[in-house]
């Protein structure tokens, strides 16, 4: 890597950092290329990103940003997942993590708040924000259901009553 292309490399990583929710450092720990493949598929489907990057690119990356605390994390075989969800790359690197034990959580960062191993578990255990959205969907259309079975249940009661009636008459 020439000084233009580590330059470009710590540019791209800076701009991510700026726009996301969540940065989890994890350490690689023998990952095959086919395992590496499945995890960064699964940060794709997450809604997440996830790259190897050099710890010291990385470091130069951070500065100006709300993650500057996990430079700590960064030392030795280490790479770097990032979602504007504060729970997507989280939940996908842990999960990946419970699979694999080639793959360490390390720690991480959401927003200025520097998280261990255990904050960054405690954070994936969270509902993301597309199962809150759907919650909350789900809680404002409850009443509205509810609301049409009451004024429906009248007229099913009198339908049944007719149709018990005429049952009746024709027996």
């Amino acid at each position: 890597m020439d000084r233009s292309q580590k330059a470009e490399a710590v540019a791209q990583l800076n701009e991510a950092f700026q726009e996301v929710g969540v940065v989890v450092v994890t350490r690689n720990l023998g990952l095959s290329v086919a395992q590496s493949t499945e995890l960064r598929g699964k940060m794709r489907e997450a809604g997440a990103s996830y790259k190897v990057a050099k710890n010291r690119l990385a470091k130069l990356a951070l500065k100006d940003t709300d993650y500057v605390g996990i430079e700590e994390f960064l030392s030795g075989p280490t790479a770097l997942a990032w979602s504007e969800d504060p729970v997507a790359a989280a939940k996908a690197a842990v999960e990946f993590a419970k699979a694999n034990e080639q793959l360490e959580i390390v720690g991480g960062s959401m927003g200025t708040q520097v998280l261990d191993e255990a904050g960054v578990k405690a954070l994936a255990s969270m509902p993301s924000l597309d199962e809150l959205r759907a919650k909350l969907v789900g809680l404002v259309n409850a009443p509205a259901t509810k609301v049409a079975q009451v004024v429906n249940a009248p007229a099913n009661k009198l339908a049944r009553v007719f149709g018990a009636y005429g049952a009746k008459d024709a027996a």
